[in-house]
C-alpha cells in the first residue's frame, strides 16, 4: 500500500510541475536582477528552471550528508538484524527439536539462541529451556523456569500452565488446583484452566462456584451455547440432589431450571417429581415425568411415575403404566413398564403379551428375566422357567449408567474415575456385549418363542387313607391302576404290598411337570407294570 501511495505522489508531482511550466510558457515575461551593481536579465521560464534546479541540488546534498552521518548506525542495525535473524532461526530449530523429543539438539539450539538473543527480550528462550529440561528429565529445573515465567506478566499464563502440568504429574492435586484457579481467575478464557477448576469445584461439591465459573466461560466464548446449557443443567441437578432432603422447594426450583436448559435430563425430572410429591402435588409431578418420558423413555422415570402414590393398588399402577405406553407407544421401556405392572396385578395374559412384544423389539436380558418371573407366577413350569433364564444368559445386556468404564447403579454429575463433568451416559457397559452372545442369534425373540417348551401337565396326587395298625399310624395308598384293581378284586393281597409305612404328615408330592428322576414320585405310565411285577412275586 505504501509503494502505491509513493507512486501516486510521484505522478502527482510530475503533473503539477508540468502544469506549472505550461502556465509560465503561456505567459512569457522577463526577470531583471541587480546584484552588486550588475544587471542580470532573463526570461521567467529560465528563472523558474534555475530555482527548481537549485532546490534539487540542495536536496541531493542533504541526502548524501544524512547518509554519511547515519552510516555507522545503519551498519550496526544491519548486523544486529542479521544476528537476530540467526537467533530466531536457532530458536525455531530448537523448538522443533524439543517437540520431536531431540533433547541434544534442543539444548544446543537453546545455547545458540541465548548467544544471539537476549533472554529478557525473547521469552521463547525460556520456553525452549523448559522443554529441553522436561525431555532430559530435569523436572526441578523445569519447575524453576516455569515459576520464573509465571512472575512475568507477558508469560504468566504459560508459566501457570507448566506448573499445573508438573503438579498433576507429581500427584500434587492441591497445588495443581491452586495453579488452575489462579489462571482461571486471571484469564477465564483459558480452556484448560477453566475445565480443571470446574472439575475440582465439582469434586468438592461447590456447585455455586462451579456455576459462576461456567457463566464466565460462556461470556468469554470458551464454550458454545449448547454445551454450556447442558453443563449448567447438570450442575443445577447436582445442587438439587444435595438440597433435596433439607430444602425440597429449592431442590425443585433448581431441577426445573435444569429441565429448561436440558429437556431430556432424566435425573432432574426425577428430583423435581419427588419434590412435588413432598408437597402432595401429584399432578405436577406426573406432568414433569411425562414431558421427559416423551423425549427420553427411561426405566427410572417409569418406576417413579407408576409408584408415585404409595397407596395405589396394583390395578391402579397398571393403569398408570398403560398411560405411559399411550404417551410413547411401540417402545421397549413402555412395554416393560406395562408388563411389570400387569405381573404385579396378576394379569398374566397382558404381562406375557407385553413382555413378548418388548422381546421382539429388542432382545435384552431384562426382558427374558421378566418372562421367567411371569412363567413362575403363572404356571410354575420349571422347564419353561429354565428356558427363559437360558435366553437371558444369551441375550444382550441391559443399559446402565456408565462413565469412563465405571458402571454405577445411580446417576452422578461427575465421573469418579476422571472427574469429568456430565460423563455418565445410559448405555450398555463397555465390558459387556451389546449384541447376542451366540452367533446366528439374529431373530432372538422369535427363536426363543418358537423353542419354548409346552406346559407340562401336573400329575394328580394319589389318594391316601389313614389307618392305625398295632398303635402305629399308616397311610394306605389306593392304587389307581386298573391292573391292580382287577387283581385285588379276585385274590387278596398281603397288607405288606398295599400299605406303606411312612411318617405322619409326609406325603410324596409329584415333581412339576412330568416326573423324571425323583425316586419318591411315581410315574403314572409305569403304574400297571409295577403292580403286575409285585403280584408275580407271590
Amino acid at each position: 500500500m505504501a509503494i502505491v501511495i509513493k507512486i501516486l505522489f510521484f505522478f502527482i508531482t510530475i503533473l503539477v510541475l508540468g502544469f506549472g511550466f505550461s502556465w509560465l510558457a503561456d505567459r512569457p515575461g522577463s526577470l531583471s536582477i541587480i546584484w552588486e551593481g550588475q544587471l542580470i536579465e532573463m526570461s521567467l521560464m529560465v528563472a523558474a528552471t534555475i530555482v527548481i534546479g537549485i532546490v534539487a541540488i540542495v536536496m541531493a546534498f542533504w541526502w548524501l550528508f544524512r547518509t554519511l552521518w547515519t552510516s555507522p548506525h545503519s551498519v550496526r542495525r544491519y548486523f544486529r538484524a542479521r544476528t537476530r535473524d540467526r537467533g530466531y532461526q536457532a530458536l525455531s530449530t530448537g523448538l522443533i527439536a524439543a517437540g520431536s523429543g531431540n533433547a541434544i539438539l534442543a539444548r544446543k539450539m537453546s545455547a545458540r539462541a541465548r548467544g544471539l538473543l537476549r533472554a529478557d527480550q525473547e521469552p521463547l528462550i525460556l520456553v525452549l529451556d523448559a522443554q529441553a529440561a522436561i525431555i532430559e528429565g530435569r523436572h526441578d529445573e523445569a519447575r524453576r523456569i516455569f515459576q520464573q515465567m509465571s512472575e512475568d506478566p507477558e508469560t504468566k499464563e504459560l508459566g501457570l500452565r507448566g506448573l499445573y502440568v508438573e503438579a498433576s504429574r507429581l500427584g500434587a492435586h492441591e497445588a495443581a488446583r491452586q495453579y488452575a484457579e489462579t489462571a482461571a481467575e486471571k484469564a477465564p478464557y483459558l480452556p484448560w484452566a477453566a475445565k480443571a477448576t470446574l472439575e475440582y469445584r465439582c469434586r468438592a461439591g461447590h456447585w455455586d462456584d462451579a456455576i459462576r465459573l461456567l457463566d464466565q466461560q460462556r461470556v468469554a466464548h470458551v464454550l458454545d451455547r449448547h454445551e454450556a446449557d447442558r453443563l449448567k443443567a447438570v450442575l443445577l441437578t447436582a445442587k438439587a440432589e444435595d438440597q433435596f432432603e433439607g430444602e425440597p422447594a429449592a431442590a425443585r426450583d433448581h431441577a426445573l431450571k435444569a429441565l429448561k436448559l436440558a429437556k431430556d435430563l432424566v435425573p432432574a425430572a426425577i428430583i423435581a417429581s419427588k419434590a412435588y410429591l413432598r408437597e402432595d402435588n401429584l399432578r405436577k409431578a406426573a406432568s414433569t415425568l411425562e414431558q421427559v418420558w416423551k423425549l427420553s423413555p427411561h426405566p427410572e422415570i417409569a418406576q417413579a411415575y407408576v409408584r408415585a402414590r404409595s397407596g395405589d393398588s396394583a390395578v391402579d399402577r397398571l393403569k398408570r403404566a398403560e398411560k405411559l405406553e399411550s404417551l410413547k407407544p411401540n417402545n421397549i421401556e413402555s412395554l416393560l413398564a406395562v408388563a411389570e405392572a400387569a405381573l404385579d396385578a396378576q394379569e398374566f395374559g397382558k404381562a406375557r403379551a407385553k413382555a413378548e412384544a418388548a422381546a421382539r423389539i429388542e432382545s435384552r436380558e431384562r426382558v427374558y428375566l421378566l418372562l421367567a418371573d411371569i412363567e413362575e407366577a403363572e404356571t410354575g413350569d420349571q422347564g419353561r422357567i429354565r428356558h427363559w433364564m437360558g435366553q437371558a444368559v444369551k441375550a444382550a445386556r441391559d443399559p446402565a449408567w456408565v462413565a469412563d468404564g465405571h458402571v454405577s447403579e445411580r446417576w452422578m454429575p461427575v465421573s469418579p474415575v476422571t472427574g469429568r463433568l456430565d460423563a455418565f451416559e445410559w448405555k450398555v457397559p463397555f465390558d459387556q456385549l451389546e449384541g447376542p452372545v451366540e452367533e446366528g442369534y439374529v431373530s432372538g425373540a422369535e427363536r426363543a418363542l418358537g423353542t419354548l417348551p409346552p406346559i407340562a401337565a401336573r400329575d394328580p396326587a394319589p389318594a391316601h387313607a389313614s389307618r392305625v395298625v398295632d398303635g402305629e399310624q399308616f397311610n394306605v395308598v389306593e392304587e389307581k391302576s386298573k391292573a391292580v384293581a382287577n387283581v385285588t378284586s379276585a385274590t387278596p393281597v398281603p397288607a405288606a404290598l398295599t400299605e406303606q409305612k411312612v411318617k405322619p404328615d409326609v406325603i410324596a408330592e409329584p415333581f412339576f411337570g412330568r416326573p423324571p428322576d425323583d425316586p419318591g414320585v411315581k410315574d403314572p405310565h409305569n403304574a400297571g407294570t409295577e403292580a403286575k411285577t409285585r403280584l408275580k412275586l407271590f
